[in-house]
């Protein structure tokens, strides 16, 4: 830029005074002075838009850094998610042909092919058959005297039902 002093300056208004003479200087430095505001508000301008636009760029770059981040992770979670899909079918294979191979079956074939079988056939053995739950008027107190913490009376049982419990040593 132009360096300019005091001297530089004062002579320049000399200059100016001869040039110009005492009646034109006020008008003439008026005039100068609003051609220089003129100057800097539109290069302060023009600085600023600059500015404005290198913010913008900054802010875009940034963004697409930030995507790009963004789908290396969803990328990650996507492989991690296969990875725990894969073990927990392994491991449901796993379980199955040890359930499989606990109850004396053949491991299960996939539906639809020859060979095929459900795990189980047949009745399921005494012991891990479910007792149905007994009715809420059989265990429902009588309307008697008897004590609150009297046990309920026991449901009566067929007597196709006699054989096998009498046989199994239930009373």
């Amino acid at each position: 830029m132009i360096e300019i002093s005091f001297g530089k300056l004062l002579l320049l208004a000399i200059i100016a005074l001869i040039v110009l003479g005492p009646e034109k200087l006020p008008h003439a430095a008026r005039t100068a002075g609003t051609l220089l505001r003129r100057l800097r508000a539109g290069w302060d301008s023009v600085r600023a838009e600059v500015e404005r636009e290198l913010e913008i760029e900054e802010i875009r770059r940034v963004a697409r850094e930030a995507a790009a981040q963004a789908e290396a992770a969803q990328a990650k979670l996507d492989l991690a998610q296969a990875q725990i899909n894969r073990a927990a079918s392994t491991a449901t294979g796993a379980v199955s042909a040890d359930v499989g191979a606990a109850l004396g079956a053949k491991e299960p074939t996939a539906a639809g092919e020859p060979g095929s079988a459900p795990l189980m056939t047949g009745p399921l053995p005494e012991e891990r058959r479910v007792q149905p739950a007994p009715d809420a008027t059989a265990t429902a107190a009588p309307a008697t005297s008897a004590p609150v913490n009297a046990p309920a009376p026991a449901p009566k049982a067929d007597e196709s039902d006699a054989p096998d419990e009498v046989s199994r040593g239930h009373a």
